[in-house]
C-alpha cells in the first residue's frame, strides 16, 4: 500500500480521502479542507540523532520510496465515521480482563477508562502527572461528563494502537513506519523542527500547540489553546502536514 497514514494519539494523520467521511462545523475548524494529503518525495535521509535523547540514537543513513501521507491527525469526525460502520469499540472502552492483571491490582482499574493528565497537586511528586479514569475514551475525552460535542475537527485520543490499526484497515490504508514519519516531519530541511531551525518558538511566534509556562502545574496557554486545538491551527510544513509536533501526547 503506497497510502500511509498517522493517527494520533494515536499519531498523526489519517484523512478522508475515501468511505465517505463527514465533515465537521466549521466553529471547530482551523483549516477550510480536511480531506487532504500530502506526497512526500523519495529520498536519502539521516535518521535519528546523537544529540538530544538516548533512545533517538545512532544517527543513520535511510532510503524511502515516495509515499502519500494524511495532512492531519485523524479527527474525531473520521473516527466516529469508522464506529459508525463497523461497530468497533476502542480498548478504553472494554471491560478489561482479570486474567491479563496482576492479582492486587485496584478494582477501580478493572473498568473500562484511560488515563487523564492531571497536574500534581502540592506535595506530590512533580513527575506524578497521570491518573486513571474511568469512563474515560474517545468519546469522553477529559472523564466520564465530559463529551466531543461541538469538537468534530479535533484530534481523536484516547486510543490504542490496536485502535489505530483497526481504523487503518478499515479505511484501506497502513499505518506510517517510524522512518516515513520521521522523513514527513523533517519537512525537507536538515532541523530540528518541522518548520525549520532549532527554536520552538522563532521570534516569540508559537508554532506547535505546546505547553508553556511551569511544566506540568501550570499552562500558561501563550499559543492560544489550554489543551487540544483543532487540527491544523498551525502552519503547514514544507511537504503541507500539520501538528507534527505538539497537540496529543503520544
Amino acid at each position: 500500500m503506497n497510502i500511509l497514514p498517522v493517527t494520533t494519539a494515536l499519531l498523526l494523520a489519517l484523512t478522508v480521502a475515501q468511505k465517505g467521511f463527514a465533515q465537521a462545523a466549521a466553529d471547530d475548524s482551523c483549516l477550510n479542507e480536511t480531506a487532504t494529503q500530502v506526497w512526500i518525495n523519495e529520498a536519502e535521509f539521516i535518521m535519528g540523532d546523537n544529540a538530544l535523547y538516548q533512545e533517538e540514537g545512532p544517527a543513520h543513513k535511510v532510503s524511502l520510496d515516495g509515499f502519500w501521507i494524511d495532512a492531519h491527525e485523524v479527527s474525531n469526525s473520521q473516527f466516529a465515521a469508522f464506529v459508525e460502520a463497523t461497530g468497533y469499540l476502542t480498548v478504553a472502552e472494554r471491560t478489561p480482563n482479570p486474567a491479563d492483571w496482576p492479582t492486587d491490582v485496584p478494582e477501580n482499574f478493572l473498568k473500562p477508562g484511560s488515563v487523564l493528565f492531571t497536574p500534581p497537586e502540592p506535595g506530590q511528586a512533580a513527575t506524578n502527572w497521570w491518573s486513571w479514569v474511568p469512563g474515560t475514551n474517545w468519546r469522553h475525552p477529559d472523564g466520564p461528563n465530559s463529551s466531543i460535542r461541538g469538537k468534530d475537527n479535533y484530534p481523536v485520543v484516547h486510543v490504542a494502537y490496536e485502535d489505530a490499526q483497526a481504523f487503518a484497515n478499515w479505511a484501506d490504508r497502513s499505518l506510517p513506519t517510524e522512518a516515513q514519519f520521521e522523513l514527513a516531519a523533517l519537512g525537507r530541511r536538515d532541523a530540528v523542527f518541522p518548520w525549520g531551525g532549532n527554536e520552538l518558538a522563532p521570534h516569540g511566534q508559537h508554532q506547535a500547540n505546546t505547553w508553556q509556562g511551569s511544566f506540568p502545574q501550570h499552562n500558561s496557554a501563550e499559543d492560544g489553546h489550554h489543551g487540544l486545538a483543532p487540527v491544523g491551527c498551525f502552519g503547514a510544513n514544507d511537504y503541507g502536514a500539520y501538528d507534527l509536533i505538539g497537540n496529543v501526547w503520544e
